[in-house]
């Protein structure tokens, strides 16, 4: 990353196939369908495409369509490949990062400067916002050439795999062409023609302990023969009836979103301000029903919980109250016996969590806090209510309030409703059943933003504030405050769990959170820095204890069994600088770590998780909405 905080790399990194190919880059259509890749053009993914759409709102399910651009650049005799390919022996050919001059983020546009010889060549990728629909502008900058541009196609869901069989059918059009129906692909002198490129190999996939191979198909050659200033553009999308922008109005669209988003925020496009107002937009969708957010690309559809955690940094710290206040309206009209549901990324709802109503009720009390919106706080003050009265008298997955303490209590056989919420053949990794240290912190603070938002509209709130302290109370009997801390959780035998983790985190850092005296802050904060806290995020569980994982990689089970064992998560330096704040001290530098990233894995974004063991490499979802969403919060509250 520059000084300025411009993401910017040159030949170091752009000629380094292991560099180039570990930085992904990322661009949405608000709508839950993406474009991603790697800075070197090697898709290291099977969810790796120019055009993925979502088929489902949200991004519950889609499907993987123009897979990717192989251009060749012919300069007098000699024939430049710009694409990069590795296949199923091994072998990587072409090889064309390494006539990659530069890549960087501008205005949160991907480009690409390819160097070779006389012509330097210029490649930028966009998506039309609200629409599924991507654009290539390929322009000369120095020289002159002869492009020849093949589109590589394919019509598989993004978690899948296709391999060669018949042909597909591919229908020519006036400008292009259209593939199996599902989408229209179209640029200059369009030439058919068709071919499979076989053995496909995405190294990421293999790493994850899934099938890493695939086949897609060369669908014929557009063509055009330029000189400087002139272009080549393609646009492909799934709208067959869209009458699509041409491709460099496309990319100079985004451009102009994106310095509306950072002016919005009250930042530049070019400051760290700008790149995570950009940031915070990919994950901001509209659906049928109003926006929501994704929880991450590339594979993460909505989840409540991420959605909730996330809705201050996302809205309300970007200048987007009113988008947000949509969100909130929307959640409340779906609440079932007192819950949301967890998410339908699986096909159906599910409601296996018991702490995003609760995440809920902290979104919509910072919105009404922040915003004074009484209206909407008479809007949902029945729904607010409903909620707390369901908790009381016993909703799905065993959630009720024990009348005799006030807190909490929830879990059923073979589930995991935390947010540590990973599982083995159907058992919890983290099994936290009982009273949870962060679902109690949070019940209080839900318990205290009710009595704020029925006070604000003149109802009845007596019974609830007699409640939050009664639970208040209990918490601080149940939960003492030790060398560790607080406990994890206090099970249903009354065991208090002192295993060192960072949940103990939201009471001290939630507003109407349980704990308030400084020196047991301070103890959570202290017990926290000494054994959880990286530059990139807090660890989920001390090194210093036995089941700690310290590396978040191979198969589905190795990465389920380390995901909430130690594995670092981003999000978590919200509350972290919250509670430190909070104990009085300082946050000089706490965020630097996590600003730097920006530039180390995906993008301008934030990872979604981290090996617990340094170097603390990035993992899981390049994008992830809560780890963006946390450091603008963080950085706000920093000052």
């Amino acid at each position: 990353m520059t000084p300025a905080g411009r993401i910017a790399f040159g030949r170091g990194v752009c000629g380094s196939l292991e560099e180039a190919a570990s930085r992904e880059w990322l661009v949405t259509d608000g709508l839950g369908g993406y474009a991603s890749g790697t800075v070197a053009g090697l898709a290291t993914r099977r969810y790796h495409g120019l055009l993925v759409a979502a088929t489902a709102p949200a991004g519950a399910s889609r499907m993987v369509g123009l897979a990717g651009l192989d251009t060749v650049v012919v300069v007098g005799d000699r024939r430049f490949r710009l694409s990069t390919h590795e296949w199923s022996g091994g072998a990587v050919d072409p090889r064309g990062y390494e006539h990659c001059a530069s890549f960087d983020l501008d205005q949160g546009v991907p480009r690409w400067r390819f160097d070779l010889g006389s012509v330097l060549l210029e490649v930028e990728v966009a998506m039309m916002h609200g629409a599924n629909a991507v654009a290539v502008v390929h322009r000369i900058l120095t020289g002159q050439a002869r492009l020849e541009v093949t589109p590589l196609c394919t019509w598989r869901d993004q978690h899948g795999d296709r391999f060669a069989g018949a042909d597909p059918g591919v229908e020519p059009t006036a400008s292009g062409f259209v593939f199996e129906s599902a989408y229209r692909v179209d640029g200059p002198n369009y030439r058919p023609g068709g071919s499979w490129f076989r053995g496909v190999a995405h190294r990421e996939e293999a790493a994850r302990g899934l099938g890493p191979m695939e086949d897609v198909w060369a669908a014929g050659t557009f063509t055009a023969n330029l000189s400087v200033g002139e272009l080549l553009g393609v646009t492909a999308t799934t709208d067959l009836g869209l009458v699509c922008p041409d491709a460099p109005a496309v990319v100079a669209a985004a451009r102009t979103r994106a310095d509306a988003l950072a002016a919005q925020s009250g930042a530049t496009s070019d400051d760290l301000g700008g790149i995570l107002a950009a940031a915070a937009d990919q994950f901001i969708v509209r659906t049928p029903t109003g926006p929501t957010a994704v929880a991450g690309y590339p594979w993460f559809g909505e989840w409540s919980r991420d959605l909730f955690t996330s809705y201050e940094g996302l809205f309300l710290c970007t200048g987007r109250a009113e988008e947000g206040r949509s969100v909130l309206v929307r959640a409340a009209g779906t609440v079932s016996e007192g819950m949301l549901a967890n998410t339908a990324d699986v096909g159906t709802l599910e409601y296996n969590t018991i702490d995003a109503t609760l995440w809920f009720l902290h979104a919509l009390g910072r919105h009404v806090a922040q915003t004074r919106d009484v209206d909407l706080a008479a809007e949902l003050a029945d729904t607010v209510v409903a909620i707390l009265s369901a908790h009381r008298a016993g909703t799905r997955f065993g959630i009720q309030v024990d009348p005799t303490t006030g807190l909490l209590r929830g879990g059923a056989s073979g589930w995991a409703l935390t947010w540590m919420d990973a599982r083995i053949d159907g058992w919890p990794v983290t099994p936290r059943a009982g009273q949870p240290v962060e679902v109690e912190a949070l019940w209080i603070n839900g318990l205290g933003v009710a009595v704020d938002l029925l006070e604000r509209v003149r109802r009845p709130a007596e019974e609830w504030a007699a409640l939050r302290d009664m639970a208040i109370s209990s918490f601080t009997r149940v939960f003492p405050v030790s060398g560790s801390g607080l406990p994890d959780v206090v099970d249903d035998a009354g065991h208090a769990h002192t295993d060192c983790r960072p949940n103990q985190l939201l009471a001290a850092s939630l507003p109407h959170g349980p704990v308030k005296d400084v020196q047991a802050v301070a103890a959570i904060v202290a017990a926290c820095r000494d054994d959880l806290a990286t530059s990139v995020g807090l660890r989920s569980l001390s090194p210093q204890d036995p089941a700690y994982r310290g590396h978040h990689r191979g198969g589905p089970a190795d990465r389920d069994q380390a995901y909430h064992q130690g594995t670092v998560w981003p999000w978590l330096i919200g509350p972290y600088v919250d509670a430190t704040l909070a104990a009085h001290e300082d946050t000089t530098h706490l965020l630097d770590g996590l600003e730097l990233h920006l530039s180390e894995f995906g993008l301008g974004s934030v990872s979604e998780t981290a090996d617990g063991d340094a170097p603390h490499a990035a993992t899981g979802c390049p994008f992830q909405a809560w780890s963006v969403a946390e450091l603008i919060r963080a950085r706000t509250r920093a000052g």
